[in-house]
């Protein structure tokens, strides 16, 4: 009995030593030298969501990377908005990229991404 309540306590220890961060810092984390974000599962937590939740709503005809990065600018623009000067220029360097892409419908992933985090940040304002 005694190595039954040693074994509970050895796995209560794991999962207390997982440490909570930051979403804006794990977000910060996440981008690419390039500028982008992956639709990974990395992403999908530091946003708050599943990995389903961030890939049902894609649109099609756009890849994973531009989806992954425009949901990564909606939250910062959406929820990060009051420490815009700690992540405006890595903004600014997701936003040439996506811009590079020439991706198709990023009206449409932005309105998706929209309500997919619960926001209202408008195309123009994220500046794509």
């Amino acid at each position: 009995m005694l190595s039954l309540g040693l074994e509970i306590n050895v796995v209560e220890e794991d999962t207390i030593k997982e440490p909570h961060r930051d979403p804006l810092l794990q977000l910060v984390s996440l981008q690419k030298a390039s500028g982008c974000w992956l639709l990974e599962p990395a992403l999908a937590a530091a946003l708050g969501k599943t990995s389903e939740e961030l890939e049902n709503p894609k649109p099609s005809a756009v890849n994973k990377e531009v989806w992954a990065t425009i949901l990564a600018l909606i939250w910062l623009h959406g929820f990060k908005s009051d420490v815009r000067d700690e992540w405006e220029l890595l903004a600014m360097k997701a936003v040439s990229w996506v811009c590079a892409q020439k991706a198709p419908c990023v009206t449409e992933c932005v309105e998706a991404g929209n309500a997919l985090l619960g926001c209202k940040v408008q195309k123009d304002s994220l500046g794509i």
